[in-house]
Parts: C-alpha cells; structure tokens; sequence
C-alpha cells in the first residue's frame, strides 16, 4: 500500500523573520511513517521544515513544507497517487491578513495583529479522492469527553474522512498520547494512554494489509 503521511507544524509568517505556529514536534507523525514503512508498505512523508526524520526509515521518501500554501501544494502533488492519507500534521488554524515583507521595527511601538484563517486543506483533498482512497484525520480537542467526541464526530462528516485520531492538547510535543480513534459508526479504538509509537502501529493496522 502506498501510504501518504504529513507530520509537524506549519509556519506563517508575519514578516521575514517571525512567524505563528504551534506546539507539535510532529513525533505522531513520524511514529506512523516508521510504522508503515515496517509493516512493508510504500511510504511518502510531508514533514515540517527543520524536523528530525531520520527515524521514519532509510526507505521513506520525504519532502519538506514550511506554510500551509507549502503543504497544499505537496498534497496535491502527491495524493492521487497514494493509496491512503494519514493527516498528522498540526496544519495551522490562521495566518497574518496583512504580511509584511520587511522586519517589522520594534521601536515602532504596540502593533495589532488581524489574524485569518486557513484554507482547511484535508476537505479540499478528500474533496477529490477516487473510490478506494483511505483517509485518517487528526483532531486535538479539549473539554468533557462527551463534548470532544461530539465535535471529533463533526469534523470526521465535515472532511470526508475514514477515521479521526482523537488528541488532547497535552500530545503536542509529548511522548505519549491520551488519544481514541472515531469512525462514523463510533469508537473503534477506545481511549487511553499509549506511547505514540504503539498508537502508531494502531493507526496503521486500520489501514489494512499492504
């Protein structure tokens, strides 16, 4: 199977120099690929620039993104030719309205940041998937489990997508994930608190053979 993987932060950039983000190391991401890349299948990894990806396996073929412009376009390079998606990457909620091209002075006092958001890149891929194609989305929510779960459901109907890797917040970064898997028909991995690499090799068997 050829697995198509994404991991890491996206960047947007305010001016030349300072940029929004977030708190993912991409490890989720990089603990699919190496766990694919071990059960034989085809694996293509997306990965934030700057990331350490040596552990993905010799035999990853990788390509790297800075912005959300960056990995949309590497998405539709490479996602019809794929087999299944695993969308790991913390692809970034918003970005500056008004980016400015020369580093903006500090002496020049307070300034005010309008922030827009994103264009949501995994409905715009799974808008276009051929019948067969296999997505996994991620989703980071906090609140009551019910509430999460309610909203992970919505986001699920609203991507098109097979199955959604439920995360708290405190994943980001971390070693280990409090973190369920939804598919339209409910949980298919109940919740608990697994090392990312075992959650990784969970993610990979729903997948299927290679």
């Amino acid at each position: 199977m050829r697995i198509l993987i994404t991991a890491g932060p996206t960047r947007e950039h305010i001016d030349p120099v300072r940029f929004i983000t977030n708190a993912s190391s991409g490890r989720m991401g990089l603990a699919v690929a190496a766990a694919a890349a071990g059960a034989g299948h085809q694996v293509t990894l997306l990965h934030a620039a700057g990331m350490d990806v040596r552990g993905a396996g010799e035999d990853v073929e990788r390509a790297a993104f800075v912005s959300v412009a960056d990995l949309k376009r590497l998405l539709h390079e490479r996602f019809a030719e794929c087999d299944a998606l695993v969308m790991a990457a913390a692809v970034g909620d918003f970005q500056v309205e008004d980016y400015s091209p020369q580093k903006i002075p500090r002496r020049g006092g307070p300034i005010t940041l309008r922030l827009v958001p994103t264009e949501d890149l995994l409905a715009g891929v799974a808008a276009g998937r051929r019948e067969g194609q296999r997505i996994i989305a991620f989703a980071v929510e906090d609140g009551p489990r019910d509430q999460v779960e309610a909203k992970a459901h919505d986001e699920l109907r609203s991507k098109g997508a097979d199955y959604v890797v439920v995360n708290r917040p405190e994943a980001m970064a971390a070693e280990a994930s409090e973190a369920c898997i939804l598919s339209p028909g409910g949980i298919v991995l109940p919740w608990g608190h697994r090392p990312k690499e075992e959650l990784a090799r969970e993610i990979i068997g729903f997948l299927g053979s290679k």
